[in-house]
């Protein structure tokens, strides 16, 4: 590769680095909206099995959820008050998360994991991580 070449290879990254740069901006904040779950203990793990698949098909049902991620507890420091699942829903706004609270989907969600609930957190917040 010749120095010219290589110059101007180098230019166009740079050149395309600082569009992509300019063009995209500061990402956006999102908003998580975090649930803990703690399950009754008459919920068969088949019960919670379903129950996490029903939470699962959340996002193809509702258009505004953007993200889903979910696991069990494993923290070794014993500060879980008895909360197994976590939950976190991604949206691209505060009225989007308000547009799901009273889905249809979300409501019939709640029926379905209503009766096996011990007990429920849930908090939201802006994401501002860089």
């Amino acid at each position: 590769m010749t120095m010219k070449t290589l110059l101007l290879s180098l230019m166009a990254m740079l050149t395309m680095t600082t569009y992509a740069t300019a063009e995209t901006g500061k990402p956006k904040p999102t908003l998580q909206h975090v649930v803990l779950f703690k399950f009754k203990p008459d919920a068969t793990p088949e019960k919670v099995a379903e129950i996490v698949a029903a939470f699962e098909a959340l996002p193809s049902k509702i258009k505004e959820i953007k993200g889903f991620k979910w696991g069990t507890n494993n923290s070794p420091e014993k500060l879980d008050k008895g909360l197994t699942h976590a939950f976190i829903l991604t949206f691209n706004s505060a009225a989007d998360r308000d547009a799901y609270l009273p889905h249809p989907a979300h409501k019939e969600f709640g029926t379905i994991v209503g009766p096996w609930l011990a007990d429920v957190t849930v908090v939201d917040f802006m994401d501002q991580s860089k």
